[in-house]
């Protein structure tokens, strides 16, 4: 029975409203297909996306007599191959639906045994193979408000009870009007698509420019959020203790994932002079390269000063006092060569440096005298002396913060965007990872109660991801067993959220970024038992 006009109008709202709220293409395009059958009992429909190649594509495929539905929900691809729109720049005429999709018409054919306008040969053939009979063909090019062709919808065998039939006019305005409905909500949701690829790309772009900035650091803005999303996809796994209720869908893993590629978006304004310095003594040259230089002039003025008595001694063919000078200088020269390599690996950083090194620096800086242009000063200056005396690392606490302001910064960036609702989430998940359970961390100061799962999550990625680089100037990434070690004295000293960490070893999670980003060497054995503050499951939940 024909649908009254009030019902037609009230499918037509329904429609519209279920096609706003569809996320997967696929399963829309179909839901219009079977729309616009319900319109017009058609027996059966196909509808078609446009290829970036100007093909068409089946996208779905339903026929109610022979009892078939390809594509869409059916999880059966439909075998056919795209139907080009155009053939060697010319419309494909052997196709109505890529006649329609060119023309941009709406094409209605009420016997397609007694049509001689167009090229029914592929449904002839098709009726041959399946034993159906194709009569009546309406195909409805699917246009957006800008005239774009988003797709096409063709039907087949329109009913009239269970008779076929032709497709009435009326028929056909309800099927162009639902074409229309469907391209604007095709277009919009293209448009909600492409600004997420754009923001994605966007903050992937922002990430690599970073990573780019500091050949020290490259590739830590993707192993983030790369290490990120495996520990979140882990803990979406994990059924019991503390976090079994942690669920992650499909829209949480791409706001976590747009978080990894902004965590560090501050360090953009960070300068070079700073996140590069490979060497305590780097600013925009290495300046070891000038204490070098004034070494020799040091060694200079020691062998000058000893020229003239050893002239002296040679003169008056004095060997004792000739030999005792030339050791002296010998050892003099020696002495200042041994400096010269304590400085130079003084100035590589490291892990340590103990209060004795940092005393020779300063008293070897300050008592050895040199000239230049005939003025007496210290070989080292105060600045010098400063640098070659830092403690862990290549960075004075002033550059330390320099660096850790890049927080601040990403803070800012990140709270001045206007995040739509489904990413509302996406500062505060940034920019935690460098926040500590306890409340000693920064930019915040959070406690482990003030931040969210996600943000925790990004603290141990960033942790373990900084643990493991080789990449480094100043260290060897290290090996699995000593970097996990290192976590879990962390874990005891409230730094890094237990509870997630212990996932993070029971789903070896560990391993399979061992495996994907590490060097071979890296990937030692681990011994669980020998992680502080780690126990297994079934040892963790006995004792508890």
């Amino acid at each position: 029975m024909m649908m009254t006009e009030p019902a037609v109008l009230q499918h037509l709202i329904d429609i519209g409203i279920a096609l706003s709220v569809e996320r997967d293409t696929t399963l829309l395009l179909e839901r219009i297909l079977k729309s616009a059958q319900a319109l017009t009992q058609a027996d059966g429909g196909t509808i078609y996306s446009v290829t970036p190649d100007k093909s068409l594509k089946f996208e779905t495929l339903i026929n109610n007599s022979l009892k078939l539905h390809l594509g869409g929900s059916s999880g059966q691809p439909a075998p056919f191959p795209s139907i080009p729109i155009y053939v060697e720049g010319e419309v494909n005429r052997h196709a109505i639906v890529a006649i329609a999709a060119a023309e941009g018409d709406v094409i209605h054919i009420p016997d397609a045994y007694a049509s001689g306008q167009y090229d029914l040969s592929a449904a002839r053939a098709m009726d041959q193979r399946t034993g159906y009979h194709t009569q009546s063909v309406l195909t409805v090019p699917m246009k957006n408000h800008e005239g774009e062709l988003n797709g096409v919808l063709q039907l087949i065998n329109a009913t009239v009870e269970g008779q076929v039939s032709v497709f009435s006019a009326q028929q056909i305005e309800w099927v162009r009007s639902l074409a229309s409905l469907a391209a604007v909500a095709l277009t919009n949701k293209q448009l909600i698509e492409d600004m997420e690829a754009l923001f994605q790309g966007i903050a992937r772009l922002i990430a690599k420019a970073i990573d780019e900035k500091s050949p020290y650091t490259a590739g830590h803005c993707k192993r983030v959020p790369e290490l990120t999303m495996m520990l979140a996809n882990a803990v979406h796994r994990h059924n019991f203790g503390p976090l079994a209720d942690f669920v992650l869908t499909e829209a949480d893993r791409h706001e976590l994932s747009v978080a990894g590629w902004l965590h560090d978006c501050g360090k953009i304004a960070t300068p070079e002079y700073v996140m590069d310095k490979a060497s305590k003594l780097q600013t925009i040259f290495d300046r070891i390269a000038l204490v070098d230089a004034k070494i020799e002039i040091a060694k200079r003025d020691f062998e000058l000063s000893l020229a003239g008595p050893l002239s002296l001694a040679t003169y008056l063919q004095d060997q004792a006092q000739v030999e005792l000078l030339q050791q002296q200088l010998a050892h003099g020269l020696a002495a200042l060569d041994q400096e010269r390599e304590f400085l130079r690996k003084a100035n590589i950083g490291g892990e340590f440096m103990d209060k004795s090194d940092q005393q020779r620096v300063a008293d070897f800086g300050r008592q050895q005298q040199i000239h230049i242009a005939g003025e007496e000063q210290n070989l080292l200056s105060d600045n010098e002396i400063y640098n070659l005396s830092i403690a862990r690392g290549t960075l004075t606490p002033e550059e330390r913060q320099i660096i850790n302001r890049h927080m601040d910064i990403t803070v800012d960036m990140l709270e001045s965007l206007t995040f739509p609702k489904h990413l509302q989430r996406v500062p505060e998940f940034a920019c935690g990872h460098h926040e500590k359970m306890d409340g000693s961390g920064y930019p915040k100061g959070l406690t482990k109660e003030q931040m969210s799962i996600p943000a925790r999550m990004m603290a141990i990625a960033d942790i373990f991801e900084a643990l493991t680089a080789c990449d480094r100037p100043y260290k060897e990434g290290k090996p699995l067993s000593e970097c996990l070690a290192i976590m879990g004295r962390m874990t005891q000293n409230q730094h890094i959220d237990p509870d997630l960490f212990d996932i993070f070893i029971d789903q070896k999670v560990y391993l399979q970024y061992a495996e994907q980003f590490l060097k071979p060497t890296q990937i030692d054995e681990v011994d669980l038992n020998r992680i502080p503050g780690y126990l297994p499951p079934e040892r963790r939940y006995k004792a508890s």
